[in-house]
C-alpha cells in the first residue's frame, strides 16, 4: 500500500489528459469510466475513449486519455484493499 506522506493530485488538461498521484488500486475500467482507489478515496473518472497510458501502483501513479466528462470523489474513507491487479504491479 501507498506510503501515506505521498500527496494526491489531478492534473487535467483540456479535458483529454489527466494524471493522478496517490493512486493506491484500481477497481475497473473500459472505454467510458474508470474507477480508481486514491488515498482520499474513490475516484470515478467518466467520459469518452478513455485509455490508460500509464500506471505504476507502485509510484501511484496514472495517466488517462480521452475525453473526460467527470471526476466523481466517493466517500473519503473508503479505500479498498489491494485487488489482484495491485498487487501484480506491485
Amino acid at each position: 500500500m501507498q506510503d501515506t506522506n505521498h500527496s494526491h493530485t489531478l492534473t487535467l488538461e483540456n479535458r483529454s489528459s489527466l494524471v493522478i498521484t496517490g493512486l493506491t488500486d484500481i477497481d475497473r475500467f473500459d472505454d467510458r469510466e474508470i474507477v480508481i482507489f486514491t488515498q482520499l478515496g474513490e475516484l470515478t473518472i467518466t467520459g469518452r475513449e478513455l485509455h490508460i497510458r500509464a500506471i505504476s501502483i507502485e509510484s501511484g501513479d496514472l495517466t488517462v486519455e480521452g475525453e473526460i466528462w467527470s471526476l466523481l470523489y466517493g466517500d473519503k474513507d473508503q479505500r479498498a484493499p489491494l485487488s489482484l491487479l495491485g498487487r501484480l504491479f506491485r
